[in-house]
């Protein structure tokens, strides 16, 4: 699967699901800093990649329907330090790496995972 690391995240996210198989890139590493959601998730899809990201904007289905993009993975963390959140998306990829997420919006919090299609 293709991802794309958004720029509120670790850069190393990329290198966990790389280590998985995964192609990663990060919106820092492409020089896209600072670039407005719309932006950012037309790039994903022109790219077919998977956002991940901290934004909460992106769980509005109606403004990012699920079925038009390859997946969209929002985290929602109690702590958003960097320790913690490679913790808790380490714990992710072996899961991300078993499932489709291509047409899904998936909502993850330190116990559960919603995913809406």
């Amino acid at each position: 699967m293709k991802f794309k690391i958004d720029e509120n995240l670790p850069v190393e996210m990329a290198d966990l699901l790389t280590r998985a198989g995964h192609d990663a890139l990060t919106i820092p590493d492409e020089r896209l800093s600072g670039t407005v959601d719309t932006e950012a998730i037309s790039i994903c899809r022109s790219e077919r990649r998977v956002l991940v990201t901290l934004d909460t904007d992106f769980a509005n289905i109606r403004a990012y329907p699920p079925e038009d993009f390859d997946g969209i993975v929002v985290l929602r963390l109690k702590r958003q330090d960097k320790p913690y959140v490679l913790e808790v998306f380490a714990r992710l990829v072996p899961v991300i790496s078993n499932e489709s997420l291509s047409g899904s919006l998936w909502i993850v919090d330190e116990n559960r995972i919603r995913i809406r299609q």
